[in-house]
């Protein structure tokens, strides 16, 4: 299991290329949020931009036409894209549910589940990644979860969120490999961002789990992007950097 190096953080972040765009996809949602309110205030970025669906452009993930234009918007700006964060998911609630037993699975809950966290980050992919600078460091990194995780699984249950993060995993992995082609410096990976206290884990939190609020969460996740290098391309990290087992 990969776990990367013992960096500092002061270190990597010298490294970083001074300015360009830091993008937030889902930056109306919990962790979407605090992440934004860091990037802001960390300054190392030209400019932090926040897209959601009731931002200006709007960005629905069920929407490829919006996707196209909020693309568009963005490199109209001219400016190199340094990282990009997908923040979005759906656990349950707008047509999707947690099952507990495959007598739950239900087929417009699992196209809901896939459409929103593996389909919409993967047109996502297909808009933003080509305005990705071919040369200097620059990082695509999108939210997954440990329960997408096949090798990781002992307990069943959750099986469209399961199936849907699986196969946001694996879109990722094939990214990272094209990614590679064409941008060899370029970083794309998945990210289990730990349980946090939002509106998608909320209900499921259980006692013993490590629940964060989500300015650590973000926190976490920075700082393990903070970390990566083109070496750790293509892998799937939790908020402490650990390697996640697909």
């Amino acid at each position: 299991m990969h776990c990367l190096g013992e960096k500092s953080l002061s270190a990597a972040t010298q490294a970083l290329p001074e300015g360009g765009l830091a993008l937030v996809c889902g930056a109306s949602g919990g962790i979407g949020s605090a992440l934004s309110s860091k990037l802001r205030a960390d300054r190392r970025f030209a400019a932090v931009v926040e897209l959601s669906r009731g931002g200006s452009p709007p960005l629905d993930l069920l929407d490829e036409a919006r996707i196209a234009a909020a693309a568009a918007h963005v490199a109209a700006t001219g400016m190199d894209i340094r990282l990009l964060i997908v923040a979005t998911g759906v656990l349950e609630g707008e047509g999707c549910h947690a099952e507990k037993s495959w007598r739950q699975l239900d087929a417009h809950a699992l196209a809901k589940s896939l459409a929103v966290n593996a389909i919409g980050p993967a047109l996502l992919i297909k808009h933003f990644m080509p305005l990705l600078p071919r040369s200097g460091r620059c990082v695509f990194a999108a939210l997954s979860a440990r329960v997408g995780s096949i090798g990781d699984n002992r307990l069943g249950g959750w099986y469209s969120y399961r199936a849907a993060k699986a196969a946001l995993n694996q879109v990722l992995r094939s990214a990272a490999v094209e990614l590679k082609r064409t941008r060899p410096e370029a970083i794309c990976v998945a990210l289990h961002p730990g349980t946090v206290d939002t509106g998608l884990t909320r209900a499921f939190a259980k006692r013993g789990l490590e629940v964060q609020n989500p300015d650590t969460a973000a926190a976490g996740i920075l700082n393990t992007l903070d970390r990566l290098d083109s070496a750790d391309s293509g892998g799937f990290f939790d908020q402490h950097g650990r390697g996640i087992p697909w």
